[in-house]
C-alpha cells in the first residue's frame, strides 16, 4: 500500500541505522530514503532520527513511532498476505499436518507431483502421529488417518477407508499357538498403537459377527512402522495400516493373523479449521490429494 511507504522506509532506516544500507535493501536511491523520511518527519510534526557522520540513532519519539507501528505493519502484512493467498488457487504458501508413516511413505511421490502442477504453491509439511488441534496450532489443513471424527468445532473430509490387517512373523506361532478366532489372542503377544498409554482395542466383525479384543500393554508407541518393526522381528501381532505392512506381506516377511476376521478399517480424512468456505488454493490440494489417491493402489474408496 503507497501510504504506508513512508513507515516502511522509516522502520527499514531505523532497523539498519543508515540510509544507505535501507536504500539498498528497499531498491531504492540513498536520495529518495532521505527525501521520504524527512517527509514523515514534517507529516508527524516529530524528529524521527538522529543523523550524524557516522551514524543514525533513533530519536525518542522515533523509538515511540517504530515501536507501535511495527506490529502494526507487521500485522497488515500478514492479514494481506491471508487474503491474497486464500483468493489465489495456484500460487502462495500452504502448511500442512500430517502423521508420520503415511507422510514418510505417501506424501513424497505426492508432493513432488502436486509441485509439478502448482510450482507457484509452496508446501510447509509437518510431520506427527499426534492429533493436533488444528484451530490452536494453525496449519491450513491436516492430513488424518483415525476412527470416524466425532470432533464438531472442525470441518472434515473423509478421503477413503484404509484397511487394517492383524500381522505377525510366520516364526512366531513356532513359540506361541496360532490363534483361530479373536478370542485366541493373547494380549501378552499383541502390540499396541496408542497415544494415551491405554492399550489398543482391536474390532473384528466376520459374516455380521463382531469381537472386541483388548492388546496388550508391554508395549505400545504411537508409530506404526516402529510397531511394523517388532512385527517383523517376531516380537508379536499388531494390527496395522495396509499401505505399512503391504510390502511385508508380499514378500512374506509377516502374514495376516485371522484372515478370515476383518478389522475395522480405519479413515484418511482431510481435517480444516472452521472456514466458511474453503479457502480457493485449500481446495486445489484437496482435489489434487483426492485424484491422487484415487489413481494408488491400497486405498479402499467404498462408502463403508
Amino acid at each position: 500500500m503507497q501510504d504506508l511507504k513512508p513507515i516502511r522506509v522509516f522502520l527499514e532506516v531505523a532497523a539498519q541505522s543508515s540510509f544507505a544500507g535501507a536504500a539498498r535493501t528497499l531498491r531504492m536511491t540513498p536520495a529518495s530514503v532521505t527525501r521520504i523520511v524527512a517527509r514523515l518527519e514534517e507529516d508527524l510534526g516529530q524528529q524521527l532520527l538522529l543523523r550524524t557522520t557516522r551514524q543514525v540513532s533513533l530519536t525518542s519519539a522515533g523509538a515511540v513511532v517504530a515501536a507501535r507501528y511495527t506490529p502494526i505493519l507487521r500485522e497488515f502484512d500478514r492479514a494481506t498476505q491471508d487474503i491474497t493467498r486464500a483468493n489465489r488457487p495456484d500460487r502462495g504458501k500452504l502448511k500442512i499436518s500430517a502423521p508420520l508413516s503415511f507422510g514418510m511413505r505417501v506424501l513424497p511421490e505426492l508432493v513432488d507431483s502436486f509441485c509439478l502442477a502448482y510450482p507457484s504453491i509452496s508446501l510447509d509439511v509437518q510431520m506427527t502421529d499426534r492429533l493436533i488441534d488444528i484451530v490452536e496450532e494453525g496449519p491450513d489443513l491436516s492430513i488424518r488417518i483415525s476412527r470416524p471424527p466425532t470432533d464438531k468445532s472442525t470441518i472434515w473430509r473423509k478421503i477413503c477407508q484404509i484397511p487394517r490387517y492383524a500381522v505377525a512373523a510366520p516364526d512366531l506361532f513356532n513359540r506361541v499357538p496360532r490363534p483361530k478366532s479373536p478370542e485366541d489372542l493373547n494380549a501378552e503377544h499383541c502390540l499396541s498403537y496408542a497415544t494415551s498409554g491405554e492399550a489398543e482395542e482391536w474390532n473384528f466383525s466376520q459374516n455380521g459377527a463382531r469381537r472386541s479384543v483388548r492388546a496388550g500393554t508391554h508395549i505400545l508407541s504411537n508409530n506404526g512402522d516402529f510397531l511394523g518393526n517388532l512385527v517383523r522381528s517376531g516380537l508379536g501381532i499388531a494390527v496395522l495400516p495396509e499401505f505399512i505392512v503391504a510390502s511385508d506381506l508380499a514378500q512374506g516377511r509377516v502374514e495376516r493373523v485371522l484372515p478370515d476376521w476383518q478389522v475395522d478399517p480405519l479413515w484418511l480424512t482431510l481435517f480444516y479449521p472452521p472456514y466458511e468456505q474453503l479457502p480457493p488454493m485449500v481446495a486445489t490440494f484437496t482435489d489434487f490429494f483426492e485424484a491422487y489417491l484415487r489413481q494408488s493402489d491400497g486405498m479402499d474408496f467404498g462408502a463403508g
